[in-house]
């Protein structure tokens, strides 16, 4: 009985060099950085007191000059994260800048003295989120009507109009509210059982 020979290894593959940027950020920012090569560009994270700092380098160490949007994610438990997009028209680079805020007190310095063009986008995220951009110029509402309250776009934001207006997940396609016997109410996704009137 002859052993057969072993079949060659086949040759692990060099690991991707490191984008060129992101060697830039972690030269810049050391262990405060991470970032993350994106479609076209480089994802950059940067703890809260970093966020300033960073987004002056993107724009003048990077030539990131075009601020593009500015937005918030709510991530629940681990709070919100601000992400701005930035871009070098020169060098033909993108660059999202990415922070995170707690939940508790979700503030964050204004970008408004690196970037004029955050104003709107501030002032919307702190209406959507309710993210506050300390020393922002004019932080009041700017699409919402007066008077509303909350933040629509966090998750916990329960959408009363699912309440006010019958859900049609709550009957049986073909089923109607004559003669049949009545069914449990079931709440629309994303209503607390405690919220809202009650039939």
């Amino acid at each position: 009985m002859t052993d057969e020979p072993a079949e060659p290894a086949e040759p692990e593959e060099p690991p991707e060099p490191p984008h060129p940027l992101a060697v830039v950020w972690t030269d810049r920012f050391a262990d405060d950085v991470t970032t993350e090569a994106t479609h076209g560009g480089l994802s950059v994270g940067v703890p809260a007191d970093r966020w300033i700092d960073a987004l002056t380098f993107a724009r003048d160490e990077l030539s990131c000059g075009f601020f593009d949007w500015l937005t918030g994610v709510d991530e629940m438990d681990e709070g919100f994260a601000v992400v701005a997009h930035v871009y070098s028209l020169e060098e033909r680079h993108h660059l999202l800048v990415r922070t995170r805020v707690p939940r508790a007190y979700p503030a964050l310095p204004t970008a408004t003295g690196v970037y004029r063009g955050a104003a709107w986008h501030e002032r919307e995220t702190f209406e959507m989120f309710g993210i506050e951009f300390t020393g922002h110029p004019h932080l009041v509402p700017l699409l919402l009507p007066d008077g509303f309250e909350g933040n629509p776009l966090r998750k916990d934001f329960v959408l009363a109009s699912r309440v006010a207006k019958a859900w049609p997940g709550a009957k049986e396609p073909g089923e109607s509210g004559h003669g049949a016997p009545s069914r449990r109410r079931v709440r629309p996704p994303g209503v607390p059982d405690d919220w809202g009137p009650h039939a």
